[in-house]
């Protein structure tokens, strides 16, 4: 068996569905996204070569991140790691897992405006060189752009992640389908972005993570790994 194939077997301590299936967007021909969360065995960092921060497979699109990696992306909001820890679809959760979960609201910050909202721009942009060239972006793309701005907005607002996109629902899929002009797409860009814009001057969500928490933890599962051995499932 090879490493990566060990790590996220033997190791992993949560595995959930992202993408359109866990944000109510999917379709009878969507994928299934699968994103990951391994613990490598402390005595492995020892070495001089170190365990991989993340991995790909072994499922088709599956992705995983061991867990120094997943928290250090997570504190700084970036969207693909918060929704792994609201995903609603959780394959597998071990006790470690659990406590991941729980401690998700240490990672929530108002850093998600600036993450969120740099994105969607830069992506934005890249759909608008598209549809220059080409005639039109993908369509499909630019339906997650909106989403995440919807997203971030709720975030700010609620203080809570919720990646169920409701009533934007049909909507969104018709932007999937191209049967919006660009020029509604990008007036609802505006309004989405002017929402998540005010949505920051009145967060309920601290300006910082508390990233002492989130590292206690840390420090705490990489102790217990250790005491627990490779292999056992105390260490998941």
């Amino acid at each position: 068996m090879s490493q990566a194939r060990y790590l996220v077997e033997q190791h992993t301590i949560l595995s959930v569905v992202v993408g359109s299936r866990a944000f109510g967007l999917a379709l009878a021909t969507s994928d299934t996204d699968r994103r990951g969360v391994y613990v490598a065995p402390t005595e492995e960092f020892w070495r001089l070569e170190k365990p991989p921060p993340h991995l790909d497979g072994p499922l088709p699109e599956q992705f995983n991140w061991e867990v120094e990696r997943f928290c250090a992306l997570a504190l700084a909001a970036n969207p693909n790691l918060l929704e792994v820890l609201h995903s609603p679809l959780v394959e597998r959760c071990t006790p470690l897992g659990e406590e991941l979960r729980e401690l998700a609201p240490a990672f929530l910050s108002r850093r998600v405006h600036r993450t969120y909202a740099r994105y969607a721009r830069a992506q934005f942009g890249k759909a608008r060189a598209r549809r220059e060239r080409e005639g039109e972006p993908r369509w499909k793309h630019v339906m997650h752009l909106l989403r995440l701005l919807i997203s971030g907005a709720a975030i700010l607002e609620s203080g809570d992640v919720q990646l169920d996109v409701g009533a934007h629902r049909e909507r969104l899929l018709a932007v999937r389908r191209g049967e919006l002009t660009w020029e509604e797409v990008l007036a609802w860009q505006d309004l989405l972005s002017t929402r998540l814009d005010a949505a920051l001057g009145h967060s309920p969500l601290p300006a910082d993570p508390d990233v002492a928490r989130v590292d206690d933890w840390l420090v705490s599962v990489r102790r217990r790994c250790l005491v627990a051995g490779a292999g056992n499932d105390g260490c998941r």
